[in-house]
Protein backbone atom coordinates (compact mmCIF):
# COMPACT_ATOMS: atom_id res chain seq x y z
CA UNK A 1 0.00 0.00 0.00
CA UNK A 2 1.20 3.42 -1.01
CA UNK A 3 1.84 6.24 1.39
CA UNK A 4 -0.78 7.90 -0.21
CA UNK A 5 -3.42 5.09 0.45
CA UNK A 6 -1.75 4.79 4.41
CA UNK A 7 -2.53 8.51 4.38
CA UNK A 8 -6.48 8.29 2.99
CA UNK A 9 -6.86 5.51 5.58
CA UNK A 10 -5.41 7.53 8.22
CA UNK A 11 -7.21 10.73 7.55
CA UNK A 12 -10.35 7.82 7.59
CA UNK A 13 -9.61 7.05 10.82
CA UNK A 14 -9.34 10.54 12.06
CA UNK A 15 -12.74 11.66 10.87
CA UNK A 16 -14.46 8.05 12.38
CA UNK A 17 -12.78 8.72 15.52
CA UNK A 18 -14.23 12.38 15.27
CA UNK A 19 -17.43 11.33 15.06
CA UNK A 20 -17.47 8.32 17.30
CA UNK A 21 -16.20 10.51 20.56
CA UNK A 22 -17.61 13.89 19.40
CA UNK A 23 -20.78 12.22 18.45
CA UNK A 24 -22.63 11.81 21.69
CA UNK A 25 -21.10 15.41 22.88
CA UNK A 26 -22.92 16.76 20.32
CA UNK A 27 -26.35 14.48 21.20
CA UNK A 28 -25.79 15.39 24.71
CA UNK A 29 -25.33 19.49 23.94
CA UNK A 30 -28.48 19.06 22.11
CA UNK A 31 -30.30 16.08 24.16
CA UNK A 32 -29.66 17.89 27.90
CA UNK A 33 -32.14 20.91 27.24
CA UNK A 34 -34.93 18.39 26.85
CA UNK A 35 -33.89 15.62 28.78
CA UNK A 36 -33.13 18.25 31.46
CA UNK A 37 -36.18 19.08 33.29
CA UNK A 38 -34.64 21.16 35.87
CA UNK A 39 -31.55 23.15 36.14
CA UNK A 40 -29.55 20.31 38.14
CA UNK A 41 -30.59 17.26 35.86
CA UNK A 42 -29.36 19.49 32.77
CA UNK A 43 -26.03 20.36 34.90
CA UNK A 44 -25.90 16.42 35.38
CA UNK A 45 -25.82 15.52 31.73
CA UNK A 46 -23.20 18.97 31.10
CA UNK A 47 -21.24 17.12 33.68
CA UNK A 48 -21.02 13.81 31.62
CA UNK A 49 -19.32 15.04 29.06
CA UNK A 50 -17.63 18.03 31.00
CA UNK A 51 -14.15 16.03 31.46
CA UNK A 52 -13.85 15.30 27.58
CA UNK A 53 -15.88 17.45 25.46
CA UNK A 54 -12.64 19.61 24.35
CA UNK A 55 -10.18 16.54 24.06
CA UNK A 56 -12.41 15.16 21.55
CA UNK A 57 -12.67 17.30 19.39
CA UNK A 58 -8.49 17.23 18.93
CA UNK A 59 -10.04 14.54 16.84
CA UNK A 60 -11.35 17.40 14.19
CA UNK A 61 -8.18 19.79 14.10
CA UNK A 62 -6.08 16.57 13.22
CA UNK A 63 -8.49 15.13 10.80
CA UNK A 64 -8.46 18.80 9.01
CA UNK A 65 -4.60 18.93 9.65
CA UNK A 66 -4.28 15.55 8.05
CA UNK A 67 -5.56 16.70 5.00
CA UNK A 68 -4.02 19.47 4.78
CA UNK A 69 -0.49 18.18 5.00
CA UNK A 70 -0.82 14.86 3.51
CA UNK A 71 -3.19 16.18 0.39
CA UNK A 72 -2.88 19.77 0.05
CA UNK A 73 -4.96 19.45 -3.68
CA UNK A 74 -8.37 18.19 -1.99
CA UNK A 75 -8.14 20.63 1.07
CA UNK A 76 -7.78 23.47 -1.38
CA UNK A 77 -10.54 22.54 -3.23
CA UNK A 78 -12.89 21.12 -0.61
CA UNK A 79 -12.25 24.08 2.14
CA UNK A 80 -12.55 26.69 -0.53
CA UNK A 81 -15.65 25.31 -1.88
CA UNK A 82 -17.24 25.05 1.68
CA UNK A 83 -15.90 28.39 3.06
CA UNK A 84 -19.56 29.46 4.00
CA UNK A 85 -20.42 26.18 5.38
CA UNK A 86 -17.09 26.02 6.95
CA UNK A 87 -17.76 29.85 8.83
CA UNK A 88 -20.75 28.19 10.15
CA UNK A 89 -19.26 25.54 11.53
CA UNK A 90 -16.63 27.30 13.52
CA UNK A 91 -19.32 29.70 14.65
CA UNK A 92 -21.43 26.51 15.85
CA UNK A 93 -18.08 25.46 17.82
CA UNK A 94 -17.32 28.43 19.25
CA UNK A 95 -21.51 28.65 20.34
CA UNK A 96 -20.47 25.39 22.07
CA UNK A 97 -17.21 26.35 23.90
CA UNK A 98 -18.29 29.22 25.09
CA UNK A 99 -21.86 27.66 26.10
CA UNK A 100 -19.62 25.02 28.31
CA UNK A 101 -17.92 27.56 30.16
CA UNK A 102 -20.07 30.76 30.67
CA UNK A 103 -23.45 29.05 31.15
CA UNK A 104 -22.56 28.84 34.81
CA UNK A 105 -20.59 32.32 35.47
CA UNK A 106 -24.26 33.99 36.74
CA UNK A 107 -27.18 32.53 38.26
CA UNK A 108 -30.01 34.02 36.41
CA UNK A 109 -32.63 32.42 34.65
CA UNK A 110 -32.09 34.46 31.17
CA UNK A 111 -28.04 33.87 31.34
CA UNK A 112 -28.60 30.22 32.16
CA UNK A 113 -31.43 29.61 29.32
CA UNK A 114 -29.22 31.92 26.65
CA UNK A 115 -25.78 29.65 26.84
CA UNK A 116 -28.52 26.62 27.52
CA UNK A 117 -29.88 27.24 23.87
CA UNK A 118 -26.19 28.15 22.14
CA UNK A 119 -24.99 24.85 22.70
CA UNK A 120 -27.74 23.26 21.55
CA UNK A 121 -27.75 25.15 18.35
CA UNK A 122 -23.99 24.58 18.33
CA UNK A 123 -24.11 20.79 18.83
CA UNK A 124 -26.81 20.27 16.28
CA UNK A 125 -25.45 22.50 13.59
CA UNK A 126 -21.99 21.12 13.76
CA UNK A 127 -22.97 17.60 12.66
CA UNK A 128 -25.36 18.31 10.62
CA UNK A 129 -23.01 20.69 8.39
CA UNK A 130 -20.15 18.09 8.54
CA UNK A 131 -22.30 15.60 7.37
CA UNK A 132 -23.73 17.48 4.30
CA UNK A 133 -19.85 18.29 3.96
CA UNK A 134 -18.56 14.94 4.10
CA UNK A 135 -21.17 13.76 1.40
CA UNK A 136 -20.42 16.14 -1.20
CA UNK A 137 -17.53 14.33 -1.03
CA UNK A 138 -19.04 11.01 -2.91
CA UNK A 139 -22.02 12.90 -4.40
CA UNK A 140 -19.98 16.02 -6.50
CA UNK A 141 -19.53 18.82 -6.52
CA UNK A 142 -18.70 21.49 -9.95
CA UNK A 143 -14.99 21.17 -10.23
CA UNK A 144 -13.32 22.28 -13.54
CA UNK A 145 -9.97 20.93 -14.61
CA UNK A 146 -7.88 23.31 -12.70
CA UNK A 147 -9.31 21.78 -9.77
CA UNK A 148 -11.39 24.58 -9.11
CA UNK A 149 -14.87 24.73 -7.39
CA UNK A 150 -16.74 26.86 -9.88
CA UNK A 151 -20.15 26.69 -8.24
CA UNK A 152 -22.23 28.64 -5.57
CA UNK A 153 -23.67 27.89 -1.98
CA UNK A 154 -26.59 26.28 -3.31
CA UNK A 155 -24.50 23.68 -5.02
CA UNK A 156 -23.14 22.48 -1.65
CA UNK A 157 -26.96 21.60 -0.70
CA UNK A 158 -27.01 18.03 -2.39
CA UNK A 159 -29.17 15.48 -1.74
CA UNK A 160 -26.87 12.91 -0.75
CA UNK A 161 -25.04 15.43 1.30
CA UNK A 162 -28.07 16.56 3.15
CA UNK A 163 -29.23 12.83 4.00
CA UNK A 164 -25.74 12.28 5.72
CA UNK A 165 -26.15 15.59 7.54
CA UNK A 166 -29.66 14.56 8.81
CA UNK A 167 -28.44 10.91 9.84
CA UNK A 168 -25.43 12.07 11.41
CA UNK A 169 -27.65 14.41 13.02
CA UNK A 170 -30.15 11.42 14.40
CA UNK A 171 -27.07 9.24 15.14
CA UNK A 172 -25.39 11.98 17.07
CA UNK A 173 -28.40 11.82 18.95
CA UNK A 174 -29.06 8.71 19.77
CA UNK A 175 -24.91 8.44 20.39
CA UNK A 176 -25.65 10.66 23.41
CA UNK A 177 -28.59 9.28 24.61
CA UNK A 178 -27.03 5.76 24.87
CA UNK A 179 -23.83 7.97 26.91
CA UNK A 180 -26.02 9.37 28.87
CA UNK A 181 -27.67 5.77 29.87
CA UNK A 182 -24.54 4.84 30.84
CA UNK A 183 -23.19 7.62 32.55
CA UNK A 184 -25.75 9.41 34.26
CA UNK A 185 -28.35 8.06 37.31
CA UNK A 186 -31.85 9.02 38.05
CA UNK A 187 -34.29 10.22 36.03
CA UNK A 188 -31.90 11.83 33.00
CA UNK A 189 -30.71 8.22 32.85
CA UNK A 190 -34.74 6.47 32.18
CA UNK A 191 -35.52 9.17 30.14
CA UNK A 192 -32.52 9.11 28.02
CA UNK A 193 -32.99 5.12 28.10
CA UNK A 194 -36.62 6.16 26.59
CA UNK A 195 -35.46 8.53 24.11
CA UNK A 196 -33.04 6.66 22.53
CA UNK A 197 -35.68 3.68 22.26
CA UNK A 198 -37.63 5.58 20.26
CA UNK A 199 -35.28 7.34 18.09
CA UNK A 200 -33.25 4.50 16.72
CA UNK A 201 -35.99 3.51 14.69
CA UNK A 202 -35.38 6.50 12.79
CA UNK A 203 -31.54 5.91 13.16
CA UNK A 204 -32.08 2.70 11.42
CA UNK A 205 -34.27 3.80 8.70
CA UNK A 206 -32.04 6.95 8.04
CA UNK A 207 -28.89 4.41 7.93
CA UNK A 208 -30.38 1.28 5.80
CA UNK A 209 -31.68 4.47 2.96
CA UNK A 210 -28.06 5.77 3.37
CA UNK A 211 -26.01 2.82 2.75
CA UNK A 212 -28.52 1.81 -0.30
CA UNK A 213 -27.64 5.19 -1.79
CA UNK A 214 -24.22 5.22 -1.10
CA UNK A 215 -23.59 1.73 -2.98
CA UNK A 216 -25.83 2.52 -5.95
CA UNK A 217 -23.85 5.73 -6.27
CA UNK A 218 -20.32 4.47 -6.19
CA UNK A 219 -18.43 2.06 -8.12
CA UNK A 220 -19.96 -0.75 -5.98
CA UNK A 221 -18.02 -4.31 -5.55
CA UNK A 222 -18.29 -6.61 -2.53
CA UNK A 223 -15.95 -4.62 -0.47
CA UNK A 224 -17.77 -1.62 -0.89
CA UNK A 225 -21.10 -2.93 -0.13
CA UNK A 226 -19.77 -5.04 3.04
CA UNK A 227 -18.79 -1.60 4.23
CA UNK A 228 -21.99 -0.03 3.86
CA UNK A 229 -23.82 -2.67 5.63
CA UNK A 230 -21.78 -2.48 8.96
CA UNK A 231 -23.50 0.46 10.03
CA UNK A 232 -27.53 -1.12 9.71
CA UNK A 233 -26.40 -4.65 11.14
CA UNK A 234 -25.05 -2.00 14.23
CA UNK A 235 -28.08 -0.35 14.21
CA UNK A 236 -30.55 -2.98 14.60
CA UNK A 237 -28.36 -4.64 17.01
CA UNK A 238 -28.36 -1.29 18.96
CA UNK A 239 -32.47 -1.64 18.71
CA UNK A 240 -32.01 -4.85 20.67
CA UNK A 241 -29.79 -3.75 22.74
CA UNK A 242 -31.69 -0.52 23.88
CA UNK A 243 -34.87 -2.94 24.68
CA UNK A 244 -32.92 -4.68 27.32
CA UNK A 245 -31.23 -1.91 28.62
CA UNK A 246 -27.59 -2.66 28.18
CA UNK A 247 -25.90 0.40 28.58
CA UNK A 248 -22.43 -0.46 27.97
CA UNK A 249 -23.27 -2.80 25.11
CA UNK A 250 -26.06 -0.28 23.34
CA UNK A 251 -23.23 2.85 23.82
CA UNK A 252 -20.71 0.44 21.61
CA UNK A 253 -23.33 -0.65 19.22
CA UNK A 254 -24.07 3.04 18.22
CA UNK A 255 -20.38 3.63 18.19
CA UNK A 256 -20.29 1.42 15.34
CA UNK A 257 -22.92 2.53 13.91
CA UNK A 258 -22.18 6.18 13.73
CA UNK A 259 -18.56 5.19 12.88
CA UNK A 260 -19.18 3.01 10.46
CA UNK A 261 -21.12 5.26 8.12
CA UNK A 262 -18.33 7.17 8.22
CA UNK A 263 -15.81 4.84 7.70
CA UNK A 264 -18.06 3.52 4.65
CA UNK A 265 -18.06 6.68 3.15
CA UNK A 266 -14.25 6.69 2.92
CA UNK A 267 -14.85 3.18 1.94
CA UNK A 268 -17.26 3.98 -0.95
CA UNK A 269 -15.06 7.35 -2.17
CA UNK A 270 -11.54 5.75 -2.60
CA UNK A 271 -9.64 5.68 -4.46
CA UNK A 272 -11.03 9.81 -5.37
CA UNK A 273 -11.10 11.75 -2.49
CA UNK A 274 -13.44 14.19 -4.20
CA UNK A 275 -15.60 13.39 -6.90
CA UNK A 276 -16.33 16.20 -9.87
CA UNK A 277 -20.06 16.34 -11.20
CA UNK A 278 -18.61 18.45 -13.88
CA UNK A 279 -16.67 15.53 -15.64
CA UNK A 280 -15.34 12.17 -14.19
CA UNK A 281 -12.02 13.16 -15.80
CA UNK A 282 -11.64 16.48 -12.78
CA UNK A 283 -11.96 14.10 -10.06
CA UNK A 284 -9.54 14.29 -7.39
CA UNK A 285 -7.97 11.30 -6.67
CA UNK A 286 -5.73 9.91 -3.82
CA UNK A 287 -2.55 9.42 -6.06
CA UNK A 288 -2.94 12.87 -7.50
CA UNK A 289 -3.87 15.05 -4.82
CA UNK A 290 -1.17 13.77 -2.18
CA UNK A 291 1.77 15.66 -1.17
CA UNK A 292 5.44 14.42 -2.28
CA UNK A 293 6.93 11.23 -0.69
CA UNK A 294 9.19 12.97 1.77
CA UNK A 295 6.60 14.84 3.54
CA UNK A 296 4.51 11.89 3.59
CA UNK A 297 7.61 9.87 5.28
CA UNK A 298 7.94 12.52 7.63
CA UNK A 299 4.29 12.90 8.81
CA UNK A 300 4.61 9.30 8.95
CA UNK A 301 7.13 9.16 11.71
CA UNK A 302 5.46 12.00 13.72
CA UNK A 303 2.08 10.50 13.87
CA UNK A 304 3.88 6.76 15.02
CA UNK A 305 5.02 8.94 17.69
CA UNK A 306 2.53 10.91 18.61
CA UNK A 307 -0.61 9.42 18.08
CA UNK A 308 -0.02 6.60 20.69
CA UNK A 309 0.45 9.13 23.24
CA UNK A 310 -2.99 10.67 22.09
CA UNK A 311 -4.58 7.75 22.74
CA UNK A 312 -3.41 6.92 25.69
CA UNK A 313 -3.97 10.29 27.24
CA UNK A 314 -7.59 10.54 25.96
CA UNK A 315 -8.16 6.25 27.18
CA UNK A 316 -6.56 7.69 30.72
CA UNK A 317 -9.15 10.60 30.83
CA UNK A 318 -11.97 8.32 29.89
CA UNK A 319 -11.34 5.67 32.85
CA UNK A 320 -10.45 8.79 35.20
CA UNK A 321 -13.71 10.21 34.93
CA UNK A 322 -15.99 6.91 34.18
CA UNK A 323 -18.33 6.89 37.21
CA UNK A 324 -21.65 7.78 36.91
CA UNK A 325 -22.42 11.64 37.79
CA UNK A 326 -24.80 12.18 40.10
CA UNK A 327 -27.26 15.12 40.45
CA UNK A 328 -25.46 17.84 41.64
CA UNK A 329 -26.30 19.18 45.06
CA UNK A 330 -27.77 22.61 45.57
CA UNK A 331 -25.23 24.96 45.11
CA UNK A 332 -22.75 22.92 43.36
CA UNK A 333 -21.51 24.34 40.25
CA UNK A 334 -21.05 22.80 36.91
CA UNK A 335 -17.40 21.58 35.93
Amino acid sequence: MSLATTWFVVVAVFWVGFFVLEGFDFGVGVLHRFLGRNEGERRQAIEAIGPVWDGNEVWLIVGGAAIFAAFPDWYATWFSAGYLALMLVLVALILRGISFEWRTKLDGARWRSTFTWTMVVGSALTPLLLGVALGDLLAGLPIDSSAEFTGGFVDLLTPYGLLLGVTLLVLCLVHGATFLALRTDGAVRQRAHGFARRAVWLALVLVVVWAVWTVTISDGGPWRIAAACVSPVAAAVAVVLLREQRDGRSFAATAVTIGGVVGALFANLYPTVMVSSTSAANDLTVSGAASGDYALKVMTVVALVMLPVVLLYQGWSYWVFRRRVTLPTAGAHAG
